[in-house]
């Protein structure tokens, strides 16, 4: 075990992801060497989650774990969105943690791990400056996380928005957008290591550039990024925010086949009551009349949403508004979530009303009801030609994605044959299943 050995252990989203790839870049830079497991680094890093109560619990529960076999010399240090949210609170809770970080000051890991080397009578190191919001300064770190040839790249962090239920806002501070230089930058670096998709995120891509003073800014970042990286085949937008899916969007993503007929717009509840209470967009017609456009613009659009179901106040009339709302639009992906309490959110007065058993039976009856939805979404592809990116192989058969599939959440295309890896090939449909489609590689000549 060497002290400049590290090993990362990232939990909860891709935006995580990405400043968990951010911290290991910063190291390698200094001669750290990343390490496979924990028993042979000198330090280990957890990025934890913070958003909810489950993921504050996954997060202790890994840190308990490393802390009880922790050995004499190696570090331990808690980063990321539940040590900005909890900090002295969750150092109690695992005595064995030796440094502190959140995720507002990613760029500062090699100052922490520096000072605590530099310790004589170790103690907890706490670096939680009081800035407002995430930091600039990349460290000289690109903000991407590479997967096969697929990589995210990170355009804002931090969120202006106030729904009541999120702690976001209190965890990372308000949205700061990215310099458009240094992301153009990123995206040609990523081009030329070869590779085949950019997913774009943030907590609100399309709040992308309003710090910066821009107009339409995700979509004049889009139109930059498909003249700066011609040879990047799928360009993928991920959480957009209900109301600021502008016309103009709507035109750069119709007009570049580059840019994937893909959105994912977390929508959170369909009941304007609801939503109120959310303090989330309630024009349910705004709602509507976009879809409806996108629709008509982008004729193989796939739309992806996520719900919360036992929102405080959910009645049987808003939950059912919700379920007609998702069998009138089809989605062809939904990711549903029970309400969960977070203390220090505007959403705290309103306590935790609506009893677990009911939340379970909700969010039960949604995911059956999207189920048939999403298998009867398959089913309209049994026979159509799709261009799918290869992820795995092995006995006879590939793992790949379509356009319709982003990375972890959604679903995969079993090919049988066995394709290398990171190609692009013309899959002809042949099976659906609720989640997965399974296909061939089509080796006709007009696909």
């Amino acid at each position: 075990m060497k002290n400049n050995s590290f090993h990362i252990i990232s939990l909860g989203c891709a935006k995580n992801t990405v400043d968990s790839d951010s911290m290991a870049q910063v190291l390698f830079d200094s001669r750290y060497q990343y390490v496979e497991s924990t028993n042979q680094a000198g330090v280990i890093i957890v990025n934890t989650c913070g958003f909810i109560g489950p993921a504050k619990e996954e997060s202790l529960q890994v840190l308990n774990d490393i802390a009880r076999s922790k050995q004499p010399g190696q570090l331990l240090i808690a980063a990321g969105c539940l040590t900005q949210r909890y900090g002295a609170e969750i150092a109690q809770q695992v005595p064995a943690i030796d440094g502190i970080l959140g995720t507002r000051r990613w760029m500062d890991i090699l100052e922490v791990v520096t000072r605590l080397r530099a310790q004589k009578h170790p103690q907890t190191l706490y670096h939680l400056p009081d800035v407002p919001t995430v930091g600039r300064d990349d460290a000289g770190a690109l903000r991407v996380s590479i997967q096969g040839k697929s990589s995210y790249l990170k355009i804002a962090d931090g969120c202006r928005r106030p729904c009541a239920f999120c702690a976001i806002p209190l965890i990372k501070g308000t949205a700061v957008s990215r310099p458009i230089d240094a992301i153009l930058d990123e995206a040609r670096a990523l081009q030329a290591m070869g590779i085949r998709e950019i997913i774009l995120i943030a907590q609100d891509t399309t709040d992308y550039g309003h710090d910066l003073g821009m107009k339409n800014g995700l979509a004049r970042l889009l139109e930059r990024l498909v003249f700066e990286v011609p040879e990047v085949d799928w360009i993928r937008v991920m959480y957009a925010y209900p109301g600021y899916v502008t016309a103009e969007l709507i035109d750069v993503i119709a007009a570049h086949p580059q840019i994937l007929p893909y959105l994912d717009m977390p929508l959170q509840h369909a009941h304007p009551a609801t939503l109120k209470r959310m303090r989330r967009p309630a024009n349910m017609d705004w709602v509507y009349r976009t879809l409806e456009e996108m629709r008509s613009r982008i004729p193989s659009l796939a739309l992806r949403t996520t719900f919360i179901v036992g929102y405080p106040g959910e009645t049987e009339e808003e939950f059912q508004t919700l379920l007609n709302f998702i069998q009138d639009i089809r989605f062809d992906r939904v990711g549903a979530f029970q309400y969960s309490y977070e203390p220090g959110t505007a959403a705290e007065p309103l306590g935790d009303p609506v009893p677990t058993a009911v939340k379970q039976a909700r969010w039960e009856q949604l995911m059956e009801l999207q189920q048939g939805i999403s298998l009867e979404r398959n089913q309209s592809f049994v026979g159509q030609t799709l261009e799918v990116l290869i992820e795995g192989q092995g006995d006879g058969l590939s793992l790949g994605r379509s356009y319709r599939d982003a990375p972890e959440i959604d679903g995969l295309v079993l090919i049988e044959d066995q394709i290398p890896l990171g190609e692009l090939v013309p899959v002809r449909i042949t099976g659906a299943m609720v989640y997965d489609l399974t296909g061939v590689v089509d080796k006709s000549e007009n696909h």
